[in-house]
């Protein structure tokens, strides 16, 4: 379960963070409300997470899928120009999340 819950925190944190602009420097309302939500939620749930997964593991996972994830919206959906410098820095995101993950097995 605990699994489920990383998943649900890491939607929540990347909901929270693709608001951040639309919040404008938390001058506009709406956005900012759902924004902070958001983050108040992911947070929750990692708390619950590392009940039952290392928190090493859970926040590697948490931070690196969770930075995957927003430089793919950002890409599709605002605007960002992606480079080479980019996918190499999430190939070594993504690397260093499975290193975590294999030592967290053991």
């Amino acid at each position: 379960m605990g699994y489920v819950f990383l998943l649900l925190a890491i939607a929540a944190e990347v909901f929270g963070t693709s608001l951040l602009k639309s919040t404008e420097g938390f001058s506009r309302l709406g956005p900012t409300v759902l924004c902070l939500a958001a983050y108040a939620t992911s947070f929750a749930l990692l708390a619950q997470v590392v009940k039952s997964v290392p928190v090493g593991v859970a926040y590697a996972l948490w931070s690196g899928l969770g930075t995957v994830a927003i430089v793919a919206i950002g890409t599709a959906f605002l605007g960002e120009p992606i480079s080479l410098v980019k996918v190499l820095g999430i190939g070594l995101i993504v690397s260093g999340v499975v290193v975590l993950n294999l030592g967290g097995a053991h």
